[in-house]
């Protein structure tokens, strides 16, 4: 791994599982307000399988976002970055397989409540589907 060693480099990793949380926040109504913007477009049909056009909505807008800066616009916000195990950005495949893994996360419960306990508890932050990827958050440069 090319990541940066908590142990000797700790800036790196400060707060990012509480910055993850508000990230996930940010996301979540940005990602509610996209989908109430569609159900019109549907002739309000939508409302009849609107978690699952959320879910849909939300499997996009991660995958863009990640693939596009390495972060979604939440994380963007909250000044935190993905990178994989050689510190490099996130491409497309990786970022849909990160959002897939995060998707069946989410559909699985208690592979979800794992993961939250595995970011609040491990050296890096790191949650179920980062660990598989080898992937990790990190506090994001400061850009001049």
């Amino acid at each position: 791994m090319n990541l940066a060693d908590p142990a000797t480099q700790p800036q790196f990793y400060r707060d990012v599982a509480s910055k993850r949380l508000i990230a996930w926040f940010i996301d979540s109504a940005i990602i509610a307000v996209i989908t109430v913007l569609i159900v019109p477009f549907t002739a309000f049909v939508a409302l009849f399988f609107i978690v699952g056009l959320a879910a849909v909505v939300s499997f996009i807008y991660r995958v863009i976002t990640i693939a596009t800066g390495s972060a979604t616009w939440g994380m963007r916000l909250m000044a935190i970055e993905l990178r994989d195990a050689s510190g490099a950005r996130l491409d497309l495949g990786q970022a849909f397989l990160h959002t897939l893994g995060y998707t069946v996360s989410w559909a699985i419960s208690p592979l979800q409540l794992v993961s939250m306990v595995m970011m609040a508890t491990t050296e890096r932050g790191q949650g179920l589907t980062d660990m598989v990827m080898g992937t990790v958050a990190l506090n994001r440069r400061a850009r001049l």
